[in-house]
């Protein structure tokens, strides 16, 4: 792929699933073939590389071969800090994962300049939804864009005039309840609105399971429980809901995440 496909996790709001949602998609990929490098930018709270690491941990301790991301935390905050992380990584990546803190900052904003593919998690409610767009209170039509999707508009604006490369911006809708609701209707009536007005594309996330936090310790995936001799039935609809949020993204080249292992075993 020479230069690889940077898909960058962003959102200022914290709590909306983003390290999780990224590891699952870093793991995802690398299941699936590519090479992946993962960087956290986030060096205090440190989700992502807390994550991989304990992956590390579980193949080592179990002696089993899994999926894995070559990884990083940013410790030089610092634009040229970045720059620096993504030479090291990128040299034998097709994919880097960047999953970014919870706040703005100057580090996060040169990230998502670097994006192909721009994800912005967010949990499905209008406290979420008030990071990109502002609702009226009786109707729950759009009044205004926020904050936030005006600086990814001016970020995609900037990075096409320096790359002439657009930014698929993909908006993540995490903890979807599996029951139909009047806010689960009007969250969705008022991202699609808003979406027509600055640019970005909806998808289905992670759904609310507790099997998400309970893999984390363990530093697994959904992908990894079939090896693992650890699937039931509502792993199997997880692992389905995974694979359409990854195939969602629209990857370059992206094959379906089982292929390589239905090839080996056939």
């Amino acid at each position: 792929m020479g230069q690889p496909h940077f898909i960058v996790f962003a959102n200022e709001k914290g709590g909306t699933g983003k390290s999780t949602t990224a590891v699952h998609t870093a793991i995802a990929l690398a299941a699936s073939g590519y090479r992946v490098a993962a960087l956290d930018l986030d060096h205090r709270q440190r989700t992502m590389t807390r994550y991989l690491e304990n992956r590390d941990a579980t193949i080592l301790r179990l002696e089993k071969q899994l999926p894995q991301a070559r990884a990083e935390v940013l410790d030089d905050q610092s634009e040229s800090g970045l720059e620096g992380a993504i030479a090291r990584l990128s040299s034998d990546a097709d994919v880097m994962v960047i999953d970014t803190p919870g706040r703005d900052d100057a580090v996060a904003r040169a990230a998502i300049l670097k994006a192909d593919t721009l994800v912005t998690p967010m949990n499905d409610s209008f406290v979420d939804l008030d990071l990109i767009g502002q609702v009226h209170p009786e109707n729950f039509k759009v009044t205004k864009p926020s904050f936030y999707a005006e600086l990814i508009w001016n970020s995609r604006t900037q990075r096409a005039k320096v790359t002439g490369k657009s930014v698929d911006w993909v908006v993540l809708r995490n903890r979807l309840q599996h029951i139909q609701s009047h806010n689960l209707q009007r969250v969705g009536a008022a991202l699609d609105e808003l979406a027509r007005r600055v640019g970005y594309r909806v998808i289905p996330g992670l759904g609310e399971r507790v099997i998400y936090r309970e893999l984390f310790p363990k530093g697994l995936t959904l992908l990894d429980l079939a090896d693992l001799g650890e699937v039931g039935l509502g792993h199997i609809a997880a692992r389905q809901e995974l694979r359409e949020m990854v195939a969602g993204l629209a990857i370059p080249g992206q094959d379906e995440i089982d292929q390589p292992k239905a090839a080996a075993a056939g």
